[in-house]
Order: C-alpha cells, then sequence, then structure tokens
C-alpha cells in the first residue's frame, strides 16, 4: 500500500513544477503584448527553425539563381527588420519545387517556392505572401501550437516506421519536414493576413494586389506535379473568407493608394526565363516509373504507391502506409557500400551476394532489424550505374515482409539504364514574358505566342478570369514554352 506522506509530497512536487512550469513560461508577445504562454524560448525557436530550414533546403533544394534569391531576401528582409522582431536573422529563400506555396519556420526562417512565384504577377503581390508568413513569426504561431502540442504530450513530426537510431533508412523522414504540416488556426491566420497587410501598406506597396494572391490559389491546385510540399489550400483554410475580410479592410483605409507600388515589370523580369511545373532533368515521374535524363536510368515502382521526388531520394510508400522503397546515391563501389551497410549494429543479412541487375553490377542482399515499434525486414540493393553507386532500400515490419516481398524486388530488378532517345532529351517547360503589340484577349495572345499549356492554365498564371478577357497593348503577358 503506498505511504500517505509519499502521496502528498508527490503531489507538492507536482504542483510546483507545474508552477514552475507556468512561471517558465510566460513571455511577452512581441505584437500583442501580452502575457502569453509558451515553452519554447526564443534561442529554441531559432535553433528549431534553424534545423528545420537546412532540412527542407537540403531535401527539397533551393532555385539555383542567386539574383533571384537576392531579390527576394532583401525585399523580405526590408520588412522584417521594421517589424516588432528585427533581431532574428531572418532568411528569405525560393524553393525549387513546383507547387504554390510560402511557409515560416520558427525564428525566422521563410520560404517561398517558384510554383507561388510563377502564379503571381507583380512585387506588391509578393510583398504581401512575405509579409504574411513574417506575421505568423513575429506573432510567435508555431511556438504557440508546439507549447499546445507539448502540453497535450502529443509531441511534434509526421511519424516514421523507423526509430530514431535507424533513421539514415529514411532521410525523408526528418523533423524540420514535419514543421511544414502544422496548420494555423483561423485567428492566427486572420493575425497573419493582417499583419502581412500593413506590412506591405507601410512600405509602400498597393495592398489591393493582396486579393489577386488568394484568389489565384483557389485553383492553383493542378501546379503541384508530384512534390512532397502541402499545398496552399492544404496548410491554410479557405480563401474565401480572406478575401472578404482583406476587401473590407481597403474599404476602411484612411489613406489613398494613389502611388503605391505595384512593380509590375520587375517582378517579371525575375520570373522571365524561370522552371514551370516539374523539372525533368532533376528526374521526373511517368505514371509509377521514374527517369532520370541527366544520371541515364529508370526504374519503376509498385503501382498505385504514392511517390516523392526529392533533392537527396526518391521515394515510393504503400498505399496502406506501411512499406517503402527508397532510392538514393550511397558511397564506394557497391561492395564497399553493401559491406558497410550490412554490417550495420543491430542489423542482421541472409543472402547478400553480387548480381547482375539489367547488365549492371550490383550487391543484393535481405536485412531484419529491431526497432523501437518492432521488427522491420527489408532488401537492399547496391548498384553501380554512371560512375555512381546507387542504393535501393526497401522495407516494412518483418511480418509483412513476405506480402511485399515480390513488390520489392520487381522494382530493385527495375533499375537499368535510361536509353529512351525522346526521355534523354526532354527539356523543362519554362515561363518567358511577351509585351503585346496591340491590344488582344488571352486566346488571340496564345494562338500569335503558343504555349505548352492548355489555356486554363494560361489564364491561371496571368490572372485572368477567362480566354477572352481583353489584355490592352503593351502589357507583359506570360506563356509557357519548352
Amino acid at each position: 500500500m503506498m505511504n500517505v506522506s509519499f502521496t502528498l509530497n508527490y503531489r507538492l512536487l507536482v504542483s510546483l513544477a507545474a508552477a514552475f512550469m507556468l512561471l517558465q513560461g510566460c513571455a511577452v508577445n512581441p505584437v500583442s503584448g501580452k502575457q502569453q504562454f509558451v515553452l519554447v524560448s526564443e534561442s529554441q525557436e531559432i535553433a528549431m527553425g534553424a534545423q528545420g530550414a537546412a532540412s527542407v533546403s537540403q531535401s527539397i533544394g533551393v532555385v539555383d539563381d542567386p539574383a533571384l534569391q537576392t531579390y527576394v531576401q532583401e525585399l523580405g528582409s526590408r520588412m522584417a527588420l521594421a517589424s516588432e522582431r528585427p533581431h532574428l536573422p531572418w532568411s528569405f529563400s525560393v524553393l525549387d519545387d513546383p507547387t504554390p506555396n510560402a511557409f515560416a519556420f520558427p525564428g525566422g526562417y521563410i520560404f517561398i517556392t517558384r510554383g507561388l512565384m510563377g502564379l503571381m504577377g507583380n512585387e506588391a503581390e509578393l510583398v504581401s505572401v512575405l509579409g504574411h508568413e513574417i506575421g505568423h513569426v513575429t506573432a510567435r504561431h508555431s511556438v504557440a501550437m508546439m507549447t499546445r502540442a507539448q502540453v497535450a504530450q502529443i509531441g511534434l513530426g509526421v511519424g516514421s516506421i523507423l526509430s530514431p537510431e535507424l533513421a539514415q533508412f529514411s532521410e525523408a523522414a526528418t523533423g524540420g519536414l514535419s514543421l511544414l504540416f502544422l496548420s494555423y488556426g483561423r485567428d492566427a491566420e486572420r493575425q497573419a493576413d493582417d499583419l502581412g497587410f500593413q506590412y506591405a501598406l507601410d512600405h509602400g506597396y498597393d495592398v489591393r494586389e493582396m486579393v489577386n494572391v488568394f484568389a489565384s490559389l483557389q485553383h492553383a491546385g493542378q501546379l503541384a506535379g508530384h512534390s512532397p510540399l502541402p499545398n496552399w489550400l492544404a496548410s491554410h483554410p479557405g480563401p474565401a473568407e480572406r478575401i472578404q475580410r482583406i476587401e473590407t479592410r481597403l474599404g476602411n483605409l484612411d489613406q489613398s493608394l494613389a502611388g503605391t507600388r505595384v512593380g509590375r515589370d520587375d517582378y517579371l523580369a525575375r520570373v522571365d526565363g524561370m522552371v514551370f511545373g516539374v523539372n525533368p532533368r532533376q528526374g521526373y515521374f511517368e505514371d509509377n516509373r521514374f527517369m532520370h535524363p541527366d544520371l541515364a536510368f529508370r526504374i519503376t515502382f509498385p503501382a498505385g504507391w504514392k511517390t516523392q521526388n526529392l533533392a537527396q531520394v526518391v521515394l515510393a510508400g504503400s498505399p496502406d502506409q506501411d512499406a517503402v522503397v527508397q532510392l538514393a546515391l550511397a558511397g564506394g563501389t557497391p561492395s564497399e557500400a553493401a559491406r558497410q551497410f550490412f554490417a550495420q549494429e543491430g542489423l542482421t543479412s541472409s543472402n547478400v551476394g553480387q548480381r547482375s541487375i539489367n547488365g549492371l553490377s550490383a550487391m543484393l542482399g535481405r536485412f531484419q532489424t529491431q526497432t523501437a515499434s518492432g521488427q522491420l525486414g527489408g532488401l537492399a540493393a547496391f548498384i553501380a550505374h554512371g560512375g555512381h553507386t546507387y542504393r535501393v532500400l526497401a522495407y516494412t515490419p518483418a511480418d509483412r515482409l513476405s506480402h511485399y516481398g515480390s513488390a520489392f524486388e520487381q522494382s530493385i530488378l527495375s533499375f537499368a539504364r535510361l536509353t529512351d532517345r525522346k526521355a534523354l532529351a526532354r527539356q523543362p517547360e519554362r515561363i518567358a514574358i511577351v509585351r503585346t503589340s496591340r491590344a488582344m484577349t488571352l486566346a488571340s495572345f496564345n494562338a500569335q505566342y503558343p504555349s505548352v499549356i492548355d489555356l486554363e492554365r494560361l489564364a491561371l498564371i496571368n490572372q485572368v478570369s477567362g480566354p477572352d478577357v481583353p489584355i490592352p497593348a503593351g502589357t507583359p503577358v506570360k506563356r509557357v514554352v519548352r
């Protein structure tokens, strides 16, 4: 039977610990000026944001255009340094991803995708988006969410079938990426909209353009392609109410917007030549087949599985989310890479041997290992091609290996040289800016300057409501060419 005095002391300790946590957790919100209960210090916030930003930059990749990156960094920094938290290590980057989105990590690390850059039409729109994301950071929205998660003891992260000690099996399942899937509440999104509106207005921008962003994003889901990022509608509330709130605020403005900056020509000059959609030179999917023209290989993943092409790894996950096939580069020769992999502590191997896969030298074997959530089993192959060694890992809980074994083996044995000339020669589609010489509709523009995308998407990226809308002479218009 439990000692009564011990029970009382234990309750006292719990009460004292709770009181101490409350005292330590009280902070003044930089935007509202009110007391806020948070369990994440500013230094922790910055550290987590830096880790998440590094993870996303590495996993997704940033656009290789220094001039574009500098342009976005300068626009964002100008507002951030005049915000309520100017001392943060503010960073603004353009991700090389076709999904239209923007998001902020704690501590001032902000990303916008080239998919959203291609959708917008001027600098005022860009600034309003950057201001919205700055608002999430200045108001510490992610910190408040993390505090609620800690208090509820549900933690952060999207989860993995792997234990932390075996995280090297799945580079894409990093803690940083999980922050992308946190959805702010409606009040937080409204506050970020209001802050972004005010930041843009304070810096002389025409905030009427903010409405165009939300209107375009309503129909932008089709631009995503195979991307690991959530689209805007998945990570933000619906835009209809937000458009109405902005229009109401515009109607209540007590100042004229005459002379405020739109920056259409300057902005479009930055996106002229930008890749549109998936960049096939970095690898692309046709159904469940993945092809990489620059590295000249192909591999077929199980039909019906969800696929992702990240900067350093290609993934396919089963519909039941209990199996993964993963392709990445490995160091050394196939023999050296296999020896290092199968020699890992806690991992048992079987049937490891050398073989030829479609004429390519390879090492192939089975493995099992114990994780915190049970035994994991799978196949590992190390294949030499084009001066590189490719590692294909296929794994699942050990009791499911007999179910997925055939699919795993078929994927591994499908790895081969890419010899199809059409696939090898495939080039990315790019945005090209053309200034109209006369008044015309979008349909007549497309007849004179054809695009490789349909009229519906062409209208979307030019922010016109339809193909028959008149376009004045001298207007810069986007087209998409290959």
